[in-house]
């Protein structure tokens, strides 16, 4: 059996602002958080036809991270990647996907970088 190809869509750079941190001083403010999406999909049926339904909406998947990041406080950046991913798992043409979270401003000199990877439990295949 041949090997199936695996389409990707990334977004970069998608800034969001929400209250994370292991502190309860980290989580009474705003804080800016950098956003890198890696996602697995299925992208023949959009690369024939030229229809948006048919692939994934970049606008509305980076509102739908943007808004659970300012909706929801969790301590760990860990925490809030998983959710991002579960986000992202909505649409189940979603074959995989991987979550890449930096907090540039809360080290002086340097930048943590959280990444998940997970398959969508819910993929339909």
């Amino acid at each position: 059996m041949a090997a199936r190809r695996v389409d990707v869509i990334e977004i970069r750079g998608i800034r969001a602002h929400g209250k994370h941190g292991a502190s309860e001083a980290e989580r009474l403010h705003d804080q800016p958080l950098d956003i890198d999406v890696r996602v697995e999909i299925d992208l023949d049926a959009a690369s024939s036809s030229d229809r948006l339904e048919r692939t994934l909406d970049y606008a509305a998947l980076s509102e739908r991270l943007v808004t659970t990041v300012r909706e929801h406080s969790f301590r760990l950046l860990e925490r809030l990647a998983a959710e991002l991913l579960n986000a992202i798992f909505e649409d189940v043409r979603v074959a995989g996907a991987e979550v890449a979270i930096a907090k540039p401003e809360i080290l002086s000199g340097a930048t943590p970088v959280v990444r998940l990877r997970k398959r969508n439990p819910c993929h339909l295949r």
